[in-house]
């Protein structure tokens, strides 16, 4: 796999906010924040973003970063040509900061116990991909606390194939620097890089209806974002009890899992090495990219085209 083309600056390409008055979220005070977020992260970073041509200007999709840092949900929505949605911890109702700003910028608060009440949650988010939006949820379900990027749930591809929307896998480097586990400020300066891959539609990955399909997709979305973000990808649940806070953990001498698609993955070695990434296409300054068209039979099960 080729290696990506330098990054760019690309925080002052062009941006779309779409108007949406019956989905969750204020229209002026998210236009508003949004056109501040992206001003900030361009003048107070050296943000670059890759492969932003990959994310659709027009109709749904789903938006899958690893996380690691609280500024994920700025730097990620800022790298984005469009109005985006996100899902976020029901905890952030609790508190008088995060209660009112961030329902109003599109927030669709998820109880993480399970049960019905998540169902909701991925209900509203439904509506958002059916009504032609983008939509972002972290497939690891919390921040990684090791620094490696962990198995990932299966909520965005029961999105994509209820929805009949593509995974857009998304990886950034360096947010951890600007803001680390439980710090609550973020140090200008840094570099970040946000980068975007091509899309993923699930039947590629076998029948939509069959529940083992979920299971592959999945996994497929987070060994992409791995090659994206350069994390070593372990075979289990993020979680604090399971983790070691705020230090990266070495590639061990034996890697912990086998990758169902080894050459997604890339290399593991020791500490520093990188795997491959696509080559992307940097985005230039004020740049409009073109909408990316579908192939032809991509949206019909692999079944049907035979």
């Amino acid at each position: 796999m080729a290696a990506s083309a330098p990054a760019s600056a690309s925080a002052t390409a062009s941006f779309r906010f779409e108007l949406a008055p019956d989905l969750p979220g204020a229209d002026r005070v998210s236009k508003y924040v949004f056109g501040a977020i992206r001003t900030l992260t361009s003048k107070l970073w050296d943000f670059r973003i890759e492969g932003r041509e990959n994310v659709p200007l027009e109709g749904p999709a789903i938006i899958t970063p690893n996380h690691l840092s609280f500024c994920d949900s700025v730097f990620v929505p800022a790298a984005l040509p469009r109005r985006v949605w996100a899902i976020g911890k029901g905890e952030y109702m609790d508190s008088w900061k995060t209660k009112h700003i961030f329902p109003a910028m599109g927030m669709i608060p998820v109880d993480r116990s399970g049960g019905d009440a998540a169902q909701a949650a991925l209900d509203t988010a439904a509506d958002v991909l059916d009504q032609g939006r983008l939509f972002m949820i972290y497939p690891e379900g919390t921040r990684s606390r090791s620094g490696d990027l962990h198995k990932g749930r299966t909520g965005a591809a029961r999105l994509a194939i209820r929805c009949n929307a593509p995974i857009v896998p998304t990886g950034h480097v360096g947010t951890v620097d600007v803001q680390p586990p439980d710090s609550f400020v973020m140090k200008p300066g840094k570099p970040v890089t946000v980068r975007f891959g091509a899309p993923m539609w699930a039947h590629e990955f076998g029948d939509p209806e069959d529940p083992r399909t979920l299971r592959r997709f999945t996994d497929a979305v987070m060994f992409e974002i791995a090659e994206l973000s350069g994390q070593r990808y372990v075979d289990s649940y993020a979680g604090k009890s399971a983790e070691t806070p705020d230090t990266p953990t070495p590639a061990p001498e034996q890697t912990p899992v086998t990758p169902r698609r080894p050459s997604v993955v890339g290399p593991h070695g020791g500490v520093g090495s990188r795997p491959t990434r696509p080559a992307m296409r940097p985005v230039a300054a004020g740049e409009a990219g073109q909408p990316i068209g579908v192939p032809r039979g991509r949206r019909v099960p692999a079944s049907a085209e035979a």
